[in-house]
């Protein structure tokens, strides 16, 4: 089903989706399907696969210097996508990214998920490499997703990134994209941020999930701002409950978000992974019910190391 639909329904109840890692290389999917298996039972809405495409490393050479290379460590993103889909049942949304991928390498991705049927996705420019001041694509590759956007727009109207036309054109792409409660890390504003999501939705963007945040006020501002700019699309909040004790330091500067106060008076308190977690649990409980009783109809999680909490939340909140 169309996520934007369902997004858009304010009949249903409420409701909420997940984001999963394909396994490391050479592992199978038996955690994976594990982890799944904790909250297929609360009915998630969808489950979004990130993608990986390459990352930089460096190895030592025979004489004693060091190549930079580029290594992918979590193929099978679509795989897993359609692995999930014809498992559970449920409504997948694998990433779509420039990071790694030249417009070739997108092209054969959208091939293969229409050969799927899978039809609803996620553009996003991706993260740029550890050690680079800049996101740098690689050669044919996009900078900006609304690059990225143009070629699924082309794509979907039947031609391949060359121009030439589809032969037998398949079922059109529904995408969505990402959004910054407190901006994206390389935005020099927030309100130039606001303006790159509204060109994005002028372009075909359906929906947008929020970057992760531990304070709803910045959410609540965010999008009271964004319908004053005449961003209509749906705005997803993204949660990511703290799960162990290094993601107190780790989260906020990973994801360029601040901790509240409150948050951080009693997150400093935690002398254990498991009371980190249980901190975890309270606050994102608490930040849930609050976006319900606002009128919110859907929640994102981002479940990377907090699935053992999940089914705690979901059951408070659902």
């Amino acid at each position: 089903m169309n996520i934007a639909e369902i997004l858009k329904d304010t009949k249903r109840p409420k409701g909420f989706s997940i984001e999963v890692l394909p396994p490391l290389k050479g592992n199978g999917t038996e955690a994976l399907f594990n982890n799944i298996d904790k909250v297929r039972d609360f009915n998630p809405h969808y489950i979004n696969i990130t993608t990986h495409h390459s990352e930089f490393v460096y190895r030592e050479t025979a004489d004693g210097q060091y190549e930079r290379l580029r290594v992918r460590r979590r193929p099978g993103s679509i795989a897993v996508a359609a692995a999930i889909q014809k498992r559970y049942g449920i409504t997948v949304i694998p990433h779509v990214i420039c990071s790694g991928a030249t417009q070739e390498d997108i092209e054969y991705e959208l091939i293969d998920m229409q050969f799927l049927d899978i039809d609803n996705i996620l553009l996003l420019r991706g993260d740029k490499a550890k050690d680079d001041s800049m996101f740098k694509p690689v050669d044919g590759g996009w900078t900006h997703t609304t690059q990225l956007i143009g070629q699924v727009n082309r794509f979907n109207e039947g031609f391949f990134a060359d121009g030439s036309p589809i032969k037998h054109p398949g079922k059109k792409f529904h995408y969505g994209v990402a959004a910054y409660p407190e901006k994206h890390e390389e935005a020099p504003n927030l309100e130039m941020d606001m303006k790159y999501l509204k060109e994005k939705q002028d372009l075909g963007a359906e929906y947008a999930v929020t970057q992760l945040f531990y304070d709803n006020k910045k959410y609540f501002d965010f999008v009271r701002k964004a319908r004053a700019m005449g961003i209509t699309i749906p705005i997803v909040p993204g949660i990511k409950p703290l799960a162990k004790l290094t993601q107190i330091n780790q989260v906020p500067k990973t994801f360029h978000c601040d901790m509240p106060q409150e948050l951080a008076k009693e997150a400093v308190k935690c002398k254990t992974d498991e009371e980190a977690r249980q901190l975890g649990i309270e606050w994102a409980v608490n930040q849930c019910k609050e976006l319900y009783q606002s009128g919110i109809n859907d929640i994102h999680f981002y479940t990377v190391s907090a699935f053992k909490s999940m089914p705690e939340i979901l059951k408070q909140i659902l």
